[in-house]
């Protein structure tokens, strides 16, 4: 009892205080997961519109890997990323491993499927009479798809809710690609599992009560843009 005492008090003092290494790692957090969930929905969302409403060879195949790439061990990208930016590796020579950038392609690497198969999931539940009417209406390519993107738009904001949380709680491959460096590639999980490793438990629970807060706050705010959206 005493230990969580101790730790409550710690974590307590270092997020009063003002700690420059607690908020310096949650600063590099804030920008590393928001660039991964950025490019994800810029990769994911095409993609699941793609393949909602594309008809070409293997799109069904596509759909159903899309859909298994939701369940990926992050290890596993963690590790693909890895082999790809090792120093003796296809990609080492633009010298990315153990680098922010490298988180960034790992986390994408993550939550790319997630965002893309929740899109297209969203995307084919919408009525087949919309479309008819929508192209009835004699709207454009970019037209159709702006239309339907709005009328999908409450489960697209849970496919990027979705996809922030695979990576602001991933571990594995922020530590395999970044190596978990101070100052420079160390996040909120990856200072956590370090600090615990240590017997410092009142920096690992004041890391910890920063990330909840954040994972908190941004599905708070993306669902309020939601019911806002739902109440038009």
């Amino acid at each position: 009892m005493d230990l969580l005492l101790e730790a409550i008090a710690e974590a307590w003092r270092l997020l009063t205080t003002g700690d420059a290494d607690v908020y310096g790692i949650t600063a590099r957090t804030a920008a590393i997961t928001g660039t991964s969930t950025l490019v994800s929905m810029l990769i994911g969302m095409p993609a699941g519109m793609a393949l909602a409403l594309g008809r070409f060879p293997g799109r069904r195949p596509l759909v159903a890997l899309a859909n298994a790439g939701t369940g990926m061990p992050p290890v596993v990208a963690g590790l693909i990323v890895a082999m790809l930016l090792w120093r003796s590796g296809p990609l080492g020579s633009l010298r990315l491993i153990y680098t922010p950038a490298a988180i960034v392609v790992a986390q994408t690497l993550i939550a790319t499927p997630v965002i893309a198969a929740l899109t297209a999931a969203a995307v084919m539940a919408l009525p087949p009479s919309l479309h008819l009417q929508i192209r009835a209406m004699g709207a454009g390519r970019s037209q159709y798809l702006w239309l339907v993107a709005r009328e999908a738009r409450l489960p697209l904001l849970v496919a990027v809710m979705a996809g922030f949380g695979a990576v602001i709680s991933e571990v594995g491959a922020s530590m395999m690609v970044g190596g978990n460096l101070a100052g420079s590639t160390r996040v909120l999980t990856t200072a956590s599992v370090l600090e615990v490793g240590k017997g410092q438990f009142g920096t690992a629970l004041a890391l910890g009560f920063i990330l909840v807060a954040v994972t908190i706050g941004v599905s708070l705010v993306l669902s309020a843009v939601q019911q806002r959206a739902q109440r038009r």
